[in-house]
């Protein structure tokens, strides 16, 4: 969590812990608004007296698209709010600041539950991206048809969920690296 950074100053340890709650804050938004612009995306269509509706769940691509964009919202929520308790807590020298130093077993936790996310936010954006291509471009070999044609609102909001899910899902893997970072430099000993 709340680590000293070898890199010659307190200023430097600052930019670290501050972009890394900017990331979570930013992971957290936007995993959360991919989730509520797909999971509540439908639209209904008249064929000959028969309606049809469209609706995220007929791609089971965006369904995990969904299930992976809100877990790492709330994943990022309750880190950041482990960062703002660890924040309140007095340091060695008695003010607040984050005096809290967290063992290895801790900076390892964090990093894989980081790399996982990461991992698996990454993987359900492709599967969501593909599922786009086809649902856009339709696939002719296997006369599949473009839906986006007859379900245009339906289409626009998915991709602008997917939209946020893409950029989610850097933020994720920039937070990956630097919890990376957190965790090898524990191992990084001093040259005396």
């Amino acid at each position: 969590m709340a680590m000293a950074l070898p890199l010659g100053g307190g200023d430097a340890e600052r930019k670290v812990k501050v972009a890394e709650v900017a990331l979570r804050a930013l992971l957290c938004g936007l995993g959360a608004l991919a989730a509520a612009l797909v999971a509540t995306d439908t639209q209904t269509r008249t064929f000959f007296s028969l309606q049809k509706k469209a609706s995220y769940t007929d791609m089971k691509a965006m369904v995990f698209l969904v299930a992976a964009t809100a877990a790492a919202a709330g994943y990022s929520l309750l880190q950041l709010a482990a960062r703002c308790c660890v924040a309140l807590l007095p340091s060695s020298s008695g003010s607040p600041g984050g005096g809290m130093v967290p063992g290895r077993a801790l900076a390892w936790c964090v990093f894989s539950c980081d790399q996982a996310l990461a991992y698996v936010l990454l993987a359900a954006v492709a599967a969501a991206l593909q599922a786009s291509v086809v649902a856009k471009r339709g696939q002719p070999e296997m006369q599949w048809m473009a839906i986006c044609a007859l379900y245009g609102a339906f289409c626009r909001q998915a991709g602008a969920g997917v939209a946020s899910a893409v950029a989610a899902g850097l933020a994720a893997a920039l937070i990956a690296f630097l919890s990376a970072f957190n965790l090898f430099r524990l191992y990084g000993g001093t040259k005396s």
